[in-house]
């Protein structure tokens, strides 16, 4: 593309030179005119084959440079986008936490085409500039060494104050589309909120809170654009400037016997090329500033060190028991209190296992880390022996299956949500999970059934809902480890008892751990961890535990309708 610009820069600042020599062979044969008209041997022939080949060789070298944009530019956009998805989803949870996932997704478009336009701009602006720049100045310095100097001074100028200009205008640029933004992100909050609007009769007031924000942009709107129209002005008069110099000392020059007609043509031609190029270079100064802070600003966000990553050589996890070990491990969120100083426990193979504790107890962080969510401060945490911070990352959360308290699901069908827990699960296996989950009689009475798309996060459907597509997924996953994270919080009464026989079945031959707030869940389990201030109180079975009088016998008879207090 780039070779194409040259040839079509090239061939564009050459027409006026051949012109040129159109012109003085008229000029010399101006008493023959006889002479040029004889097609054969007249003296034009050779300029104009030449002048035919010159707009055919921009006609040729345009399109060929328009013809691999096709094959450049939007395959580069989505091979940016895809890379940065690519390095996203290797960081940590806690940088997903840390910023909002539409800002992520916003940033990742952002960069993908400012980096798009940046070379865009390179290649069919300033490139061609470059060339046809460098080329003017040495068909006029051929010419005339006074008319290439004014002609250079002016060049250098021109590219210097608009380069200036432009650096200026980014700042009012940026502070007005920070200000769209702004009213941008208000009117979202106000229509998300409509309902608070509508049940507090706030609708005018809505409107001159918005106006206040419009004022705010319509400053930033007035100095941008008046910033704007300051350079048009410079622009201006800097081509008008230009023409009148180039054409007066042309015609000295010309007067002078130094040039000839076609050269005085010529001159004042190649100033009117140059100037429709140096035209519009302000404003590509400006874009490419905004596109490189527009790269810069979501490279600053996205590609940020990745906090938890898989060590050299790190090999797969092979669970073939299903054994946890903590071994005095010990973790903080914030780097000065934490939330586990040396907590050591083993769950053997196959036990169920119930995380009980107010809400900080550290029962959620438990998870987090035996998922590695998070990286340790020290000791170790084992799976059949294995060390998880020496495993692969893919290869541990493929060994766990998670029911999250709040489902999280695509806007994709139910049937293709379901299978995420096995790729390979078949249409069969999916309908078969779905039963076990008691979630297959409403998905049939469905006008799409199993192809119904369930909404952003799943808002389509209601809280036990997701709760039990979430359950036939990882039913489907079928990993030897079983981690719920307060599965049945969103089921009703009668919901929750089918649903606790089809997590039975699940429990079958694999580890679980169960967290829950509502005790009724967990009181058949083999085994129940009573938490603390990220402390393990308590250990042993529901009748042991009340047995004791202690923490857990307290709270299972403090908890009203089955849950947890505060």
């Amino acid at each position: 593309m780039a070779l194409f610009e040259v040839g079509q820069s090239l061939s564009e600042i050459y027409t006026p030179y051949v012109i040129k020599q159109m012109m003085d062979t008229v000029a010399a044969h101006a008493g023959t005119p006889d002479v040029l008209l004889d097609l054969q041997s007249s003296p034009l022939l050779t300029s104009l084959l030449v002048f035919v080949g010159i707009n055919l060789a921009f006609l040729m070298c345009s399109r060929a440079s328009g013809t691999l944009i096709i094959f450049t530019l939007p395959p580069m956009r989505v091979t940016i986008r895809e890379a940065l998805f690519s390095y996203l989803q290797f960081h940590s949870h806690r940088y997903f936490l840390g910023n909002f996932a539409g800002s992520i997704a916003h940033k990742v478009t952002e960069v993908a085409t400012a980096v798009r336009d940046i070379i865009a701009m390179v290649t069919f602006d300033f490139w061609p500039v470059l060339i046809a720049f460098s080329s003017a100045l040495y068909l006029v310095a051929n010419t005339n060494g006074r008319l290439a100097l004014v002609l250079g001074t002016w060049i250098a100028l021109y590219i210097t104050v608009s380069f200036l200009l432009a650096r200026k205008c980014r700042e009012y640029s940026q502070a007005y589309s920070e200000a769209r933004s702004t009213v941008t992100g208000k009117i979202v909050d106000a229509v998300t909120n409509i309902a608070n609007v509508k049940l507090f009769a706030r609708r005018m007031f809505e409107q001159r809170y918005l106006h206040s924000y419009h004022e705010a942009e319509l400053i930033q709107a007035r100095k941008t654009i008046w910033f704007f129209e300051k350079m048009r002005w410079f622009q201006g008069g800097s081509a008008i400037l230009l023409k009148v110099v180039m054409i007066l000392m042309a015609l000295q020059v010309w007067v002078e016997g130094e040039i000839t007609v076609g050269e005085f043509t010529m001159v004042a031609a190649l100033s009117m090329l140059i100037i429709n190029y140096a035209r519009n270079l302000s404003m590509r100064f400006l874009e490419l500033f905004e596109s490189v802070g527009t790269a810069a600003d979501g490279l600053a966000l996205i590609l940020r060190s990745h906090d938890v990553i898989d060590r050299p050589g790190a090999s797969p996890l092979v669970v073939n028991k299903g054994e946890i070990r903590f071994e005095n491990v010990v973790f903080t969120h914030d780097g000065t209190t934490p939330v586990f100083n040396g907590l050591n426990l083993t769950i053997p193979a196959g036990q169920k296992v119930g995380l009980v504790g107010t809400s900080g107890a550290g029962k959620s962080t438990f998870a987090n880390l035996l998922l590695r969510l998070f990286d340790l401060q020290s000791g170790r945490i084992l799976i059949d022996g294995q060390n998880i911070a020496e495993v692969t990352q893919d290869s541990l959360r493929a060994s766990v299956s998670v029911i999250p308290q709040d489902p999280m699901l695509f806007h994709r069908s139910l049937m293709e949500n379901i299978r995420y827990g096995r790729e390979t699960a078949t249409d069969a296996d999916v309908i078969e999970a779905a039963r076990s989950a008691y979630c297959h009689e409403f998905i049939e009475q469905m006008p799409q059934k199993y192809q119904a798309l369930v909404g952003e996060r799943g808002v389509k459907l209601s809280g036990g809902q997701r709760q039990r597509i979430a359950i036939a997924r990882a039913i489907v996953k079928n990993a030897p480890i079983l981690l719920l994270d307060e599965a049945t919080s969103s089921l009703d009464s009668g919901s929750e008892r089918y649903i606790q026989d089809s997590l039975e079945r699940l429990m079958k031959g694999r580890t679980v751990i169960v967290i829950a707030h509502r005790l009724s869940t967990i009181a058949r389990m083999d085994r129940i961890l009573v938490f603390e201030r990220g402390q393990i109180v308590e250990d042993g079975s529901h009748d042991d535990l009340l047995k004791r009088q202690g923490t857990y016998s307290r709270l299972w008879h403090m908890q009203a309708g089955g849950f947890l207090p505060e």
